[in-house]
């Protein structure tokens, strides 16, 4: 299985707006996957970010810096950063760590999703 069969990224833009759902597992091999998203110059220059969790199955610690990677760079470029709960998993990984603490998380049906 490739890192592209493990983790499928939809991204949307609206309203200034960037939206990245997940789907799978995000870990040592997707990572980069995500990571070369963030990068793009589309997600740069939208004044939210929004990643969406809700189908994320499995996050590891690669995964978790990815994430946090992502909210630091939204906080110094001035842009607002969010997530959705994302599964048990998810959620247990984020709340052991104390990740959860320090990001805005939003309900999955959160009018920033739409």
């Amino acid at each position: 299985m490739t890192a592209q069969d493990q983790l499928l990224i939809d991204v949307r833009q609206d309203k200034g707006r960037a939206v990245l759902s997940l789907r799978g597992e995000l870990d040592l091999a997707s990572a980069p996957l995500l990571q070369a998203e963030l990068d793009s110059s589309q997600i740069e220059s939208a004044s939210m970010l929004v990643l969406d969790l809700e189908e994320l199955t499995f996050i590891d610690s690669t995964g978790l810096r990815v994430l946090l990677t992502a909210y630091e760079h939204s906080q110094g470029r001035g842009q607002e950063f969010a997530v959705t709960q994302g599964s048990p998993q998810v959620q247990r990984l984020l709340s052991i760590t104390g990740v959860g603490e320090h990001l805005h998380i939003v309900a999955p049906g959160d009018e920033l999703l739409v």
